[in-house]
C-alpha cells in the first residue's frame, strides 16, 4: 500500500455501496479523493440545507457556469444545479460519474458529466471553478491550481473547499491561501466549523478558500 493509500484509510471510513480501496476500478488519485466527495453525509438533510446554503453563498448570482472538478457521484453538482447554475461535473471514475449522472436524473436536473483528470482537466470556460478535498492530494498542487485558474472566464472565482486533518493530512488554511496567492491577486479563508455541515462537532481545521 503507497503513502497516499495509507492516508486515505486513515481519513475515510468505508460507507457502504463505495468502491474499497482495493477495487481495481478505484487505482487513481481522483477515485481514492472522490469516495471523500460521496460519503453519507450528504444524505442528512440538515447537512444538506447547510451546504446548499454554504454554497450559494459562495457563487455568483445564476445564470452562471460552474464547473465540480472531482466530483466523485455528482453531490455539490446536483445541488448547484437545482438552485439553477449550469454545471459540468469532472472525474476520472467513470464508476463515480455513472452514479453522479444517476443522481442528476433521480433530481430531474441537468448536468453535465465529463470524463478525465482533475490535474489536467478537460478545455472549458467557466464562471466558478469549484473543487472539494482534492488540491492537497496532487502531485504539484501549485500546477494544479495554475490549470485550475485557466479555465476561468475573466473575473471567475475560484472556490476551494480543504482541510487539515487530525490525523496530519491535508493543507492548512495558510497553505491553501498561500498556493492560491502564487497565481490570483486576491483569496480570502472561511472557516467551515458550523456542526450542520458535518454532521457532527469536528476538531480538525476545515476551510473554504474564494478567490
Amino acid at each position: 500500500m503507497n503513502l497516499r493509500d495509507k492516508l486515505m484509510h486513515r481519513i475515510l471510513p468505508d460507507f457502504p455501496g463505495i468502491p474499497a480501496l482495493g477495487d481495481p476500478l478505484v487505482i487513481t488519485r481522483s477515485d481514492l479523493c472522490a469516495r471523500f466527495v460521496c460519503c453519507a453525509w450528504l444524505r442528512d438533510p440538515v447537512v444538506r440545507v447547510a451546504w446548499r446554503e454554504l454554497l450559494l453563498s459562495l457563487m455568483p448570482e445564476t445564470p452562471a457556469s460552474v464547473v465540480d472538478l472531482g466530483c466523485g457521484t455528482g453531490s455539490l453538482a446536483v445541488l448547484l444545479a437545482e438552485a439553477g447554475y449550469e454545471v459540468c461535473g469532472v472525474d476520472l471514475s467513470r464508476r463515480m460519474l455513472a452514479l453522479a449522472e444517476d443522481k442528476a436524473a433521480a433530481a430531474e436536473v441537468r448536468v453535465e458529466f465529463r470524463h478525465g483528470d482533475v490535474a489536467d482537466p478537460p478545455a472549458g470556460a467557466y464562471d466558478v471553478v469549484l473543487r472539494r478535498h482534492v488540491l492537497w492530494a496532487m502531485p504539484d498542487p501549485a500546477a494544479a491550481v495554475a490549470r485550475w485558474v485557466g479555465l476561468l472566464r475573466p473575473g471567475g472565482r475560484l472556490v476551494l473547499i480543504e482541510g487539515r486533518w487530525s490525523t496530519g493530512a491535508g493543507l492548512t488554511a495558510a497553505e491553501c491561501e498561500a498556493l492560491v496567492r502564487g497565481h490570483r491577486r486576491e483569496a480570502h479563508v472561511k472557516k467551515l466549523d458550523d456542526p450542520a455541515l458535518w454532521g457532527a462537532e469536528i476538531e480538525d481545521e476545515r476551510y473554504v478558500v474564494v478567490s
